[in-house]
């Protein structure tokens, strides 16, 4: 979010004679817990003011709304989230835990869409944590990360996913499975129904093969029950037997497809056999999801996705071309479909691809990035350097503005 937006004017968010019932804020009794990204706390105490609610200097037990700063740390300690009537106040509907951007879209204030220069796609996310992207997209998948927003498909990243991308790699790296992590987090999610992205704002550990919220000296299990952090105390102690613990069986090496009814079934056993690393397997699931009802455009590019990952570059680009012919709009399958054909060679259908994706979408920063790079390797480069500029222009934090912030001789 462009939080210059919100600071324009404080004056402008209402009028000494505001009518209280105008407000979503009367009222009511506010907190703010960390700094704030948009305006400094005496600015902040004269708009609440102004909109008839009250800003207390710290957390207790009369404040109804918490509101989270911006500029907070992801992974934070905020301990005075963590305190045990916080969570029962939240959880009885007495007591309201939002982040600074909602806080202002309550408002009126902000857009509630961030500006896509902030943003990352799923091929700028896997490449900032050097992850194939079809880790990002099964991620995304099974809600482990949230897109801020979707354009024909193509899913945008703010950098509050950004962090929780990075403790997700963290956990998966200590032997936690993506199903585990999916359903330890919708349950410390069930802490605060309200407050979006629990991963990347709230101080969450790893215990083995466990996601835990820390809490003073203690640890908070996805159920909300209490366990003795003994790292705290300067102890190293096994964890108890009593704790809970999420195990998943692993993936049978056949699977009867006949027995599913729906293709979300399908879907979801695809996906297991995606995290499994049986590419092969998955392929297969989502042909006969095809048989049983249907090819789609998202089915085909899901295929591709695993057929590219097998190098078997001639048959993903079939599937590519086969998704954009179910669905034209689908701008992520022509990108990847043009990045195909780069590699293949077939540098004019690559530039068809590319324009094409453009077409449906302008602001697409990856396909500016691969067409610029496409053109100076055609010899084009007085035609690359428009798609080297507009690449920055909308990603300017992007893992790959060095290379083309080297390639426009500016300095990095």
């Amino acid at each position: 979010m462009n939080f210059e937006a919100v600071k324009l004017d404080s004056s402008e968010a209402g009028s000494d004679d505001l009518r209280e019932t105008d407000s979503p804020i009367a009222h009511h009794r506010i907190a703010f817990v960390g700094k704030l990204g948009s305006m400094s706390r005496r600015e902040a105490r004269e708009l609440v003011r102004r909109h008839q609610g009250t800003m207390l200097d710290r957390v207790d037990e009369s404040v109804d709304l918490i509101v989270i700063g911006a500029d907070v740390p992801p992974l934070g300690e905020q301990s005075e989230l963590l305190e045990d009537w916080v969570i029962h106040a939240n959880a009885d509907g007495r007591l309201r835990v939002i982040n600074e951007t909602q806080f202002w879209q309550d408002l009126g204030m902000v857009e509630p869409e961030l500006e896509i220069g902030r943003l990352y796609t799923p091929a700028m996310l896997a490449g900032l944590l050097d992850l194939p992207i079809s880790t990002i997209r099964r991620w995304h998948r099974r809600g482990l990360i949230t897109p801020t927003r979707q354009f024909n498909k193509l899913a945008y990243f703010d950098f509050q996913e950004v962090a929780s991308a990075r403790r997700i790699a963290r956990l998966i790296a200590s032997g936690a499975t993506p199903q585990s992590i999916e359903m330890k987090l919708s349950r410390l999610a069930g802490l605060y129904p309200n407050l979006q992205r629990p991963l990347s704002q709230l101080s969450v550990i790893v215990e083995g093969r466990n996601v835990l919220l820390r809490q003073e000296e203690g640890l908070v299990e996805p159920g909300g029950q209490m366990r003795i952090d003994f790292d705290s105390l300067g102890k190293v102690e096994p964890a108890s037997e009593t704790s809970q613990v999420f195990s998943i069986e692993p993936v049978p090496e056949t699977v009867c497809l006949a027995q599913f009814a729906t293709p979300e079934e399908f879907v979801r056993t695809a996906i297991e056999f995606e995290d499994a690393d049986d590419s092969e397997a998955a392929i297969e699931v989502y042909r006969a999801m095809s048989l049983a009802f249907g090819p789609s455009a998202d089915t085909c590019f899901r295929i591709a996705e695993l057929l590219y990952q097998q190098n078997d570059l001639p048959a993903a680009r079939e599937r590519y071309f086969m998704a954009v012919e179910l669905d034209e709009s689908f701008v992520e399958a022509r990108a990847s479909l043009g990045c195909v054909l780069v590699e293949l060679g077939q540098q004019q259908m690559a530039l068809a691809a590319f324009h094409g994706a453009l077409q449906h979408h302008a602001d697409y920063p990856d396909v500016h990035f691969h067409l610029a790079r496409l053109l100076d390797e055609m010899g084009e480069p007085s035609h690359a350097e428009p798609h080297w500029h507009t690449f920055l222009d909308l990603a300017p934090k992007s893992p790959w503005a060095e290379e083309a912030r080297q390639r426009l001789g500016m300095e990095i």
